[in-house]
C-alpha cells in the first residue's frame, strides 16, 4: 500500500505525534518504517540524521517551555567537548522551576532559571544561549576544557585574516552570565575559567599550548598577531606570538603531515625568517601528557633571544 505522504512542514526534521494530529496524519501512517520512534510521541523520518537540530526539534516542541542545555546545546554552538563528554550522546533538557523537570528515555532533565538573555535559538529550536550553556558545562568539565570552550566562544580575527571571524559571545557576557547565577553548580570552576579565556585560539590545543606555558611560568602568547610584509600585506597569523622576542608559535595538528601541507610549512618557515622573527613549531606529540616537551621547546627559545625568568 501507499504510504500517504507527509506535510512538508514535517519533512526534513523530528517532531511530535500533536505536531502531525494537527496536520491531519493518520495514527497508523506515524507507525510506518520511515519513520523512527526515538521517544514518547516523538519521530524522525528516517532520512534525517540523528544528530543536530533537525533531529532534537521536536523535543522543545513537547514543552513550550523547554529548552536544549548544557552538552546538547553545545553541540549546536559548535563548542568543543573532550573525549570523555563528547561520548556521552544523551539529550540535556531544561525546563522552568514552574514545570517538572523533563522525564524520557535518553533524556536528562534540568530544572532551570532562565532569564531573556539565557535563551537562544537555531533553526528554530529553541537551547541555552552561548554564554549560560559555557555556565552549565563549568559543573561538566576540567578547568582546562572548560577555557578552551570559552575561547571557542569568544575568537573572533580581524579583516587582515583570511577567514574573519565573529564571536558567538564575548568575554564580557561571560562575566554577566556568572555574575546572573552566582549559586549554580560549578561556579568556582566557571571563575577560575573566566580568568584564563583569551579572544584569538582556534582550537583547543591552542588553548592547551597557551595554558601550559603559562602554568610553567614562562610569559603567555599574545593571540590574533599578524605579520605584515615591507608593502603592509599580511602574510602570517601565528598561533601566539612574542612581539618583543619576534617569535611566533604554530600548531601543526595531524593534518600536517601531508605533502602540499608540508611544502606550505616550509613556505610559512622561510617567511618567517625573511621578516627577522622565528618560528617555534609545536605538535600534538609535544602537547601529550603534562606539555612539558611544548614549555621546553618555547623556554629554549626565549632564553636564545634574550629573556630570563623572573
Amino acid at each position: 500500500m501507499r504510504r500517504i505522504p507527509l506535510p512538508p512542514h514535517l519533512l526534513g526534521r523530528s517532531f511530535t505525534t500533536e505536531a502531525a494530529d494537527l496536520a491531519g496524519v493518520p495514527r497508523d501512517r506515524l507507525r510506518a518504517r520511515d519513520l523512527i520512534t526515538v521517544s514518547r510521541g516523538i519521530r524522525i523520518p528516517a532520512a534525517v540524521p540523528l544528530q543536530g537540530a533537525a533531529a532534537l526539534a521536536a523535543y522543545v516542541q513537547v514543552n513550550p517551555d523547554s529548552v536544549l542545555s548544557h552538552t546538547s546545546a553545545a553541540r549546536l554552538w559548535g563548542i568543543p567537548l573532550p573525549p570523555q563528554v563528547e561520548g556521552d550522546w544523551r539529550i540535556h533538557l531544561a525546563n522552568p522551576p514552574k514545570s517538572r523537570a523533563p522525564r524520557r528515555v535518553n533524556v536528562v532533565g534540568h530544572s532551570m532559571v532562565l532569564g531573556l538573555d539565557d535563551v537562544g535559538e537555531i533553526d528554530g529550536v529553541r537551547l541555552t544561549s552561548p554564554a549560560r550553556t559555557w555556565l552549565n558545562l563549568a559543573a561538566m568539565l576540567p578547568l582546562e576544557d572548560l577555557v578552551a570552550a570559552g575561547d571557542f566562544l569568544v575568537c573572533s580575527h580581524g579583516p587582515d585574516f583570511p577567514e574573519p571571524r565573529e564571536p558567538l559571545c564575548s568575554i564580557a557576557e561571560l562575566a554577566r552570565c556568572i555574575a546572573r547565577h552566582a549559586g549554580m553548580r560549578g561556579m568556582r570552576n566557571a571563575r577560575a575559567a573566566l580568568d584564563l579565556v583569551r579572544v584569538g585560539a582556534d582550537s583547543p590545543p591552542e588553548t592547551y599550548l597557551r595554558l601550559a606555558l603559562v602554568n610553567a611560568g614562562l610569559p603567555e602568547p599574545e593571540l590574533n598577531v599578524v605579520l605584515y610584509d615591507p608593502a603592509g600585506v599580511p602574510v602570517l597569523w601565528p598561533d601566539g606570538a612574542y612581539r618583543k622576542y619576534r617569535i611566533s608559535l604554530q600548531y601543526d595538528g595531524r593534518h600536517h603531515g601531508g605533502g602540499e601541507q608540508y611544502q606550505r610549512d616550509i613556505r610559512r618557515q622561510e617567511t618567517t625568517r625573511r621578516l627577522g622573527w622565528t618560528e617555534i613549531r609545536l605538535s600534538s606529540e609535544d602537547l601529550a601528557g603534562d606539555g612539558r616537551a611544548v614549555v621546553v621547546k618555547v623556554a629554549q627559545a626565549l632564553r636564545a633571544a634574550g629573556w630570563t625568568p623572573g
